[in-house]
């Protein structure tokens, strides 16, 4: 195996170099503890400050000036001594704090006497007819292409769903010189009168001046539809056209890329396959960890730190991450010198951070009929799962996702159920007649990541690498 970790074992491991991650490395580094940080990516930042190294969009203004803050926290973390590997995939974890991890080719094992996760979010699947099309994205794909390269789509392109990173991406579309043509607004009116009612703690957060900025900057330069109750991309072998229905009327229009977002929810595979308990959130309609007041969870030594503990934001996720991280130093080097804010500023901060997002996750909380698909819909687009075929098998015997897959082998591809995994789990509640939480997730187990069989063959032959792969 090439270039990989430098010791086998750690004091602290860090899995993701976004907000969190780095936040937890530098301050569990900072204070003296053996710390190794692995992420997937070419370079640190996660989504929110993704190839903040190497982008070539370098005027401040055109990405916004919150993606530039997070230039000071790459420079901590790389200052505090914490190795840091990149191109490194995480694709498992066991209760004794056994990191599976692949790079450059081969696998390896690091041991760890405390595990922070820092995996992030994934952006929420958006089932709709045809959204399996070529030229049908994500609003987070098209984001790490302009990040990353300074690429914006071409020809017309028509932006659909809700949430502020919908507004994020528009925005910096049109700085960079993209067109858009239209923007189709899934939100729901009637999220309105039960976000109302937390609307003033949202309205002294900076999320609110900022938000407005941008609906503002956009509204000015792009036609606009708002409640849009039906949606579907149309095309013979890529999009050529989305319909939709707002006020009783249905419309179609010509695109030649349609982005899709409705928000984004935890990144719970690798937790859940290491048997860190969860529990549905009916407000953010996911699954999230549950957690103590340091962030730990269910299985001893492992924290989770981020979005993957719920949705909460960048300032947020820095916040959380310096919890973990500062957890991981009094429970392992309790005389340790540390530099930076007690725990209980930290836990302050926090919640100052966190204010406001009870009336987000409301407002933009998704519809059902953009979360519950019918029909020939795919669902599972790894295995061209419908949405009628998971309701066939429910009627003859399927009780749970886990059962589905002897049915239809949803979730069993290259994605782990990660584009599919909320789909299922509510689309098998209401067939079942039953609440998401008594229908359940996928039982999940490493590998959770695709590996090689090249990469498994490197490992050392070990007893540990053994059981990783068979149980």
């Amino acid at each position: 195996m090439s270039a990989g970790p430098t010791r086998s074992e750690y004091d602290v491991v860090v899995v993701g170099a976004g907000p969190a991650g780095l936040a937890a490395a530098a301050t569990a580094a900072g204070a003296g503890l053996s710390t190794l940080l692995l992420d997937e990516n070419a370079g640190p930042g996660g989504q929110v400050w993704r190839a903040i190294d190497t982008t070539p969009v370098r005027a401040p203004d055109l990405l916004g000036r919150d993606y530039w803050a997070g230039a000071g926290l790459v420079a901590e973390a790389r200052a505090s001594g914490a190795e840091i590997l990149q191109g490194a995939t995480v694709w498992g974890l066991d209760r004794n704090l056994e990191v599976a991890v692949s790079i450059g080719g081969g696998s390896r094992f690091v041991t760890a006497r405390r595990v922070v996760l820092a995996t992030g979010a994934l952006e929420r699947p958006f089932p709709i007819p045809g959204w399996t099309l070529p030229g049908v994205l994500t609003a987070g794909a098209a984001q790490t292409l302009l990040k990353s390269s300074g690429l914006v789509p071409e020809g017309r392109t028509v932006l659909a769903g809700q949430g502020p990173l919908l507004w994020l991406l528009a925005a910096q579309i049109l700085r960079l010189g993209g067109g858009i043509d239209l923007i189709l607004d899934t939100a729901e009116r009637a999220n309105w009168r039960q976000a109302w009612r937390y609307a003033p703690g949202f309205l002294f957060t900076p999320y609110f001046a900022k938000g407005l900025a941008l609906m503002r900057e956009v509204r000015a330069k792009v036609r606009v539809v708002s409640g849009v109750t039906a949606l579907s991309a149309e095309g013979d072998g890529r999009v050529e056209r989305v319909a939709y229905t707002a006020g009783g009327r249905r419309e179609t229009v010509p695109v030649d890329t349609l982005l899709l977002h409705q928000g984004v929810v935890p990144n719970v595979n690798l937790a859940m396959a290491a048997g860190v308990k969860h529990a549905w959130d009916p407000i953010q309609l996911c699954w999230a960890p549950v957690l103590d007041e340091t962030l730990a969870t269910s299985v001893p030594g492992i924290a989770i730190a981020g979005d993957g503990a719920g949705i909460g934001g960048a300032p947020a996720a820095v916040v959380r991450g310096r919890i973990a991280g500062l957890a991981a130093v009094e429970a392992l080097a309790p005389t340790a010198v540390r530099r930076g804010p007690s725990m209980e500023t930290l836990r302050v901060a926090r919640d100052r951070a966190e204010r406001g997002r009870r009336f987000l996750d409301l407002l933009f909380r998704p519809s059902r009929a953009f979360r519950i698909p019918d029909g020939d819909t795919v669902v599972c687009r790894c295995e061209e799962v419908t949405a009628r075929d998971i309701r066939d098998a429910v009627a003859i015997g399927a009780t749970g996702p886990n059962q589905l897959k002897a049915y239809r082998r949803a979730g069993m591809g290259p994605c782990q159920g990660r584009l599919c995994g909320l789909t299922v789990t509510e689309l098998m509640a209401e067939a079942r007649g039953m609440t998401p939480e008594e229908i359940g997730y996928y039982r999940l187990r490493p590998p959770v990541k695709p590996i090689t069989l090249a990469e498994l063959a490197d490992m050392p032959q070990s007893e540990s690498a053994v059981r990783a792969v068979v149980r």
